[in-house]
Formats: C-alpha cells, sequence, structure tokens
C-alpha cells in the first residue's frame, strides 16, 4: 500500500492486584498524503464518524495530515489497515463515501484487504463528473463476469445495484462502439396491486412500469443527448410482450424485474439473442408479484447454471448500497421467511403423522 511514515508507541498497563491485566495499548499514526484533506475527512469529519463505527474501541483523530489511531494492539492494526485502503482509494477515484467505508472494512475482515482499494476504485463511467463504479467485492464481481460472458444473470436483494451496473455497462459498450444499440426491456406487472385501467395512449399506460429504467439510462448519459437516442432508436425503452418474433444483433440488451417473468417468457427472452449481443437479466426471488408464484427466473437457474458464456451472479445483503438500514429490513425478512418456512414444514410433518395413525 502508502508508504508514509509511521509513529508506533506501543506500552502495557501494569495490572493492579487482585484485576485482569488490561490489554495492551498501541497507537499508530498514517500521514494522509495525495489527498485533498477536507474532501477526504468530509463534512464534520464524517470519515473518523465512519470508521469508529467499525471499530467503535479505537480512537481515531485527525490533526493537520496526520491521523492517529489509538487502542487495543489488535484492533489498532486491524483500524490502521482499513484506513490506509481508504486512503488509497481516495487516491485513485478522489473521493470516499460511507458506503465505501463498510465495503472496504468487510474486504478486510474477509482477508481481502490489500486489494480493496483496487477492487472498488476503477470505474465504469464518469457522468457529469460523478464516478459510476463498483462498491463492493459482489458488485465487482458481477462486473467482471458481464465483461467476461455473454449472458450474465444478476440476482439479488433491492439495492446491490443489478440493475444499476447493467446499464453502466450498457452505455460503456455503446460508447466503445461494441454494440450499436441498448435494448431495455421489462415485464409490465404491478407490485402486488392492480392499477386498473390506466388512461391515455398505449404508451402512456406501460409507462408506468418503464419509467425506472428511462431514470436510470438518463443519469447514466448526457440529458440532451437521451431523447436523440430515443428518437433515432440507438436506445430502446419497451416492455417484455414487444421481444417476441426478434432477433437482437449487436445490442446490450437488459432484462430488469426478470422475477416477474413466467417460464415460457423467459424462454422467449433469452432466445432473441443475436451475433454480436450481451444479455444481463436482473431480478430479486424474493418480490415476485406474479398471480401464480412461479417464476421464470428461479425456472431458468435450475436450467441453464453450468452452461459455458452463462454466468449467475449471486448477491447479498452486504453488497446494498443504498442506506444501511435497507440490508438490515433485507436480513430481517430473510429470517422471517425461513422461520415460516421451518413452522409449516413442522406442521406438515405433525398432520401426515395424525394421518398415518
Amino acid at each position: 500500500m502508502g508508504s508514509e511514515p509511521d509513529s508506533p508507541h506501543e506500552s502495557s498497563v501494569p495490572a493492579a492486584t487482585g484485576h485482569t491485566r488490561p490489554e495492551p495499548q498501541l497507537e499508530r499514526t498514517v500521514t494522509l498524503t495525495g489527498v485533498e484533506l477536507s474532501s477526504f475527512l468530509g463534512y464534520r469529519d464524517q470519515l473518523l464518524t465512519d470508521l469508529a463505527a467499525q471499530h467503535p474501541s479505537v480512537v481515531f483523530n485527525a490533526r493537520k495530515d496526520v491521523l492517529s489511531i489509538r487502542g487495543e494492539t489488535d484492533a489498532v492494526r486491524a483500524a490502521e489497515e482499513l484506513v490506509r485502503e481508504i486512503l488509497e482509494l481516495a487516491r485513485r477515484s478522489g473521493t470516499v463515501s460511507s458506503t465505501d467505508v463498510r465495503s472496504i472494512a468487510r474486504m478486510v475482515r474477509d482477508g481481502n484487504g490489500p486489494r480493496a482499494a483496487m477492487t472498488l476504485s476503477e470505474p465504469i463511467l464518469t457522468v457529469r463528473g460523478n464516478a459510476v463504479r463498483p462498491q463492493t467485492q459482489g458488485q465487482r464481481e458481477y462486473v467482471e463476469a458481464i465483461d467476461n460472458n455473454t449472458v450474465v444473470f444478476g440476482i439479488g436483494p433491492a439495492g446491490t445495484g443489478k440493475t444499476y451496473l447493467a446499464m453502466a455497462k450498457a452505455v460503456q459498450a455503446l460508447q466503445r462502439r461494441e454494440v450499436s444499440k441498448i435494448v431495455l426491456t421489462r415485464p409490465a406487472v404491478e407490485a402486488g396491486e392492480r392499477l386498473g385501467y390506466l388512461p391515455g395512449s398505449l404508451e402512456d399506460k406501460i409507462d408506468p412500469y418503464l419509467r425506472p429504467l428511462f431514470d436510470a439510462v438518463g443519469s447514466m448519459m448526457d440529458q440532451d443527448l437521451v431523447p436523440k437516442l430515443l428518437a433515432s432508436g440507438t436506445i430502446e425503452v419497451a416492455p417484455l410482450a414487444y421481444m417476441r418474433g426478434r432477433t437482437l444483433n449487436e445490442a446490450f440488451v437488459v432484462l430488469d424485474e426478470a422475477q416477474n417473468t413466467t417460464p415460457e417468457q423467459m424462454k422467449m427472452f433469452l432466445t432473441r439473442l443475436g451475433y454480436g449481443s450481451k444479455m444481463v437479466i436482473t431480478g430479486d426471488m424474493t418480490q415476485v408479484d406474479l398471480p401464480v408464484k412461479h417464476s421464470g427466473l428461479r425456472v431458468v437457474s435450475g436450467i441453464l447454471r453450468g452452461v459455458d458464456d452463462i454466468h449467475f451472479s449471486e448477491m447479498t445483503a452486504d453488497d446494498i448500497v443504498r442506506h444501511s438500514l435497507v440490508g438490515r429490513i433485507v436480513d430481517a425478512y430473510a429470517a422471517y421467511d425461513e422461520h415460516t418456512a421451518t413452522r409449516r414444514s413442522q406442521t406438515d410433518s405433525t398432520t401426515e403423522g395424525k394421518r398415518d395413525r
């Protein structure tokens, strides 16, 4: 990592008679070079707050361009590794968010610290001065899978960046002229409620289903350019039903909300693949809104796993980059579903036992 001068100050506090000997204390310092200090530390030193959340037993103090880390020896050494990776990421990408701190802390705990900054720093796009890049190890593996495979399934809970990163890769491929068009599609299925008959033309009726895709592509490109690309057909946003009977050549195709496809729709979509094209299919198996819970995404994962040039990327709550509370909500629902399934299984077993008697 870096070559900053360090100042270790290690001492042991002698134990009082009849008391447990305190842990050895250690202080380390890291010189914050190669970054703009006010931006690196954030508003009201937000970075120190984020660091303290990851290492509550460690004291962090920033004075000019030196960050001191003080506490029990093992905790300080782990915290120092985290600080150095964060510093390297800031040098590479220019900014560090609270999400970055959480992601790097997780990678350090998992033993992936030495490559954390490299993993998170490489941008896919730069949009209006903001870098679009993976922010977790799972997201980086997903992006690499898109680079290395023709068909990729991105499966995971809300907030893991499945669709956003797929859109970024699509725009990148268009800008590099690897494809001649982008096709964005999703099934028109209400999320657990009936909207009734929507007024207006056919375009007006399907717009609520496709609006998230319009918004996503608009955030990836110059606002003035998007309408022109839509008008010319270079970017196409359409409901899944419009894909039938087509062959999509030299296109980057993204199917969003794939958990709401039927098995027949999924087969139809996958067989639209043409020469020079790439497909990314995203979905969350915990949010199926079909009237009958028989999702094409669940079925296809059992059919195509292991097929060459097709990859399944499974993301978890650890890859969520929205508010940190979203990850805890997802975990709580998963625990509830598991508990409910266990109780249902026990009830069924009891019922079967009574019938046998």
